[in-house]
């Protein structure tokens, strides 16, 4: 795979992610029906955890929830590294 599709889908997912957070934040405002907390987390696996934490923290969305506070992060870095593993180990 070409180190540059790769390192697209990782910016393509974290920026959904963080579309995600504001979209959610604005139906919130709205009392409109949400983004439920399973698919925030389902795009959070799947590598949207940093465009994710960088969204709740921008919209101060979910940042009063402590397993968004907490994980998110933990898991944005974990996600960060894994990529970066992968594209140096491509590299080589």
């Amino acid at each position: 795979m070409n180190n540059w599709v790769l390192v697209m889908i990782y910016i393509l997912i974290n920026f959904y992610g963080y579309t995600v957070m504001y979209s959610d934040k604005k139906k919130a405002k709205r009392n409109e029906w949400r983004i439920s907390e399973r698919q925030i987390w389902l795009t959070a696996i799947l590598g949207g955890a940093l465009g994710l934490t960088i969204g709740m923290f921008r919209f101060r969305h979910k940042t009063k929830h402590m397993s968004f506070r907490v994980f998110l992060p933990v898991l944005a870095t974990v996600t960060a590294a894994g990529y970066m593993y992968i594209l140096i180990s491509l590299i080589k």
